[in-house]
């Protein structure tokens, strides 16, 4: 036998998009000379990646794909804004320059994303300067609000309801400053007119925690309040879970590695929840943070994008490496992590008093879209508030909206705009809606499959009905809907989760626990909306009969269907097996 040493493995090839970002110039690449460009709606490839870690999607309207085609036309293109938005917080000034800038620079609506932020879609080429200039008019940016970074910064709305909730969201704030990049590019390209007309020389720049081909892959930060788990903090790539001891905040829990997102018939990718690996106090959260990103940026697979996201690098070198990984870079051990309980995720609907003395106001928003319809002038409502409101819009990981820091004298003129525009009934949902999530799919986002907020009302009618029968109205059931396995909408963590396949095909995950500590499973691969009605049907009858006192639906379809499924498939491979061996 030889002893000679075996020949190295040839190296993996990286992403293309590593490639992209080396030659970027720090994420500048040609974005300004593209925008110059009149012949076409689109920019080039490499330049709506690098345009990603600006906020913006390069889109196309898919109702009008083929009609174009046909008439040898170009794609009607436009982009998606998505703004950074930390915690969710927007003035009343900001919300009215929303308000105006989307009807003159985009399709006239404000979505609410399950991030806490807006994003705005139908923006033509023309607009994306003169729309993010707006926005810099009362300081809102969409600095890596898109990109291979960290992007959104999540954190419980209302912070005024508690001290505890006003100091998380603090620290939320401050650590979304603290990962920004450092990169001059954005203000460069889309504020600062005399930079990219004249092409002065550009300062010479770093990025000491990101280096310059950043991360991987995007990156997600999320702080929770027990007892609500409202940022789904177990699908972060970091999670800082606030533990309150005595009244006061003595520090977070940390957990790493979860993310939702996978591909249809990919064994590879998957969904995965975040694992708690210690503690920590409120002044090392920003330590913390660095290390785990910087860990992530030197492990992380740049060969394949769909793997390259923190919670394979875990599965691929396993918890405990991770651990100790960021241990020797922070130079000091973790804590051990402390006692908490999670028992909602819903928004606490209707209004409150806050700890301060005012009051907050959530608003039920189906799907996060805030536009007026016949009998349904939502966007004006909002609006008009806006111009009275003295506080703050606080937007919810649930696509839900707050009105925060209301007085005594301000509530009863809100309730008087929401009852003249007929919303003050707003909030009387069944349970299922009140806790339904859905993206926004089709005809916009380039990876659906499958529709999604567009059928989601009438969907909801549907299985309403069911509910209703089974005397479930007021029973809370959370329901999420995506167009594809990328999973915006957290579908992997819901009690029922729809996630796209092809037009009007969708598969059926049941058994997630509702505060989001258990992924669901796969129940039917591929479904019409019809048919995923006429399967749940009998489940929710089972479940209004036969549960446990105090039994969540999620789990009551892992004890009873999804058990059953199992065993059920179990018996036929024993049958298949022994036949083979007759």
């Amino acid at each position: 036998m030889s002893s000679e040493p075996s020949a190295p493995s040839t190296p993996k090839p990286l992403s293309p998009n590593e490639a992209i970002k080396t030659a970027s110039n720090f994420l500048r690449g040609t974005i300004a000379r593209d925008l110059k460009d009149t012949s076409t709606g689109a920019i080039a490839h490499e330049n709506a990646e690098l345009t990603k870690f600006s906020g913006l999607y390069l889109q196309d309207d898919r109702d009008q794909r083929l009609a174009l085609k046909k008439a040898g036309k170009e794609k009607a293109f436009s982009f998606m804004l998505r703004l950074r938005l930390p915690g969710g917080r927007c003035t009343a000034k900001q919300w009215l320059l929303l308000d105006r800038l989307v009807d003159e620079r985009a399709n006239g609506s404000l979505r609410l994303t399950t991030r806490q932020t807006f994003q705005f879609h139908g923006i033509l080429k023309g607009n994306l300067r003169p729309m993010i200039q707006g926005m810099h008019t009362e300081l809102l940016d969409s600095i890596a609000a898109c990109g291979d970074v960290n992007r959104n910064v999540m954190a419980a709305p209302n912070p005024e309801r508690s001290p505890v909730h006003q100091q998380v969201y603090e620290l939320a704030r401050a650590f979304s400053e603290f990962a920004l990049p450092k990169t001059h590019a954005y203000h460069e390209i889309w504020i600062e007119d005399e930079l990219v007309a004249g092409g002065e020389p550009k300062p010479a720049e770093d990025e000491p925690m990101y280096g310059k081909t950043y991360l991987p892959r995007k990156f997600k930060v999320g702080f929770a309040v027990p007892p609500s788990n409202d940022v789904d903090v177990f699908s972060q790539d970091l999670g800082l879970i606030a533990i309150v001891e005595n009244g006061k905040l003595a520090g977070f829990n940390v957990c790493v590695g979860g993310g939702l997102g996978m591909s249809h018939g990919n064994a590879e990718t998957f969904p995965r929840l975040a694992d708690v690996i210690g503690f920590i106090t409120p002044d090392q959260v920003n330590d913390v943070g660095h290390a785990v990103i910087t860990a992530q940026r030197d492990f992380g697979d740049r060969t394949n994008r769909k793997h390259a996201r923190l919670k394979y690098t875990i599965e691929d070198r396993g918890i405990e490496w991770f651990k100790a990984e960021v241990e020797r870079r922070l130079g000091w051990s973790l804590a051990p992590a402390r006692p908490y309980e999670f028992t909602t995720i819903a928004d606490d609907y209707g209004w409150h008093r806050a700890a301060d003395g005012t009051w907050f106001f959530m608003l039920f928003v189906l799907s996060g879209r805030i536009k007026d319809t016949p009998g349904w002038p939502m966007k004006t409502a909002l609006r008009e508030i806006a111009q009275i409101h003295d506080g703050d819009f606080r937007l919810t990981p649930s696509q839900n909206v707050s009105l925060s820091g209301v007085s005594d004298a301000k509530k009863v003129e809100i309730e008087q705009i929401l009852a003249r525009h007929g919303l003050d009934k707003q909030n009387q949902q069944s349970a299922l809606r009140l806790n339904a999530l859905s993206c926004v799919a089709l005809p916009t986002c380039g990876l659906a499959l499958a529709e999604s907020e567009r059928v989601m009302p009438q969907f909801l009618d549907k299985l309403e009905t069911v509910i209703d029968e089974a005397g479930l109205r007021n029973d809370a059931i959370s329901i999420r809907m995506t167009g594809c396995p990328n999973g915006c909408a957290r579908p992997y963590i819901a009690e029922i989760g729809l996630v796209g396949r092809a037009p009007n095909k969708y598969a059926l995950y049941l058994g997630a626990d509702y505060n989001g500590r258990r992924l669901n499973k796969l129940f039917a691969p591929s479904l019409t909306l019809d048919e995923v009605v006429a399967s749940l049907t009998p489940i929710i009858k089972r479940y209004a009969t036969e549960r446990s006192e105090g039994e969540r639906f999620g789990d009551f379809c892992l004890r009873t269907v999804l058990a059953e499924k199992e065993k059920a498939a179990a018996v036929e491979a024993a049958d298949a097996a022994s036949a083979c061996t007759i």
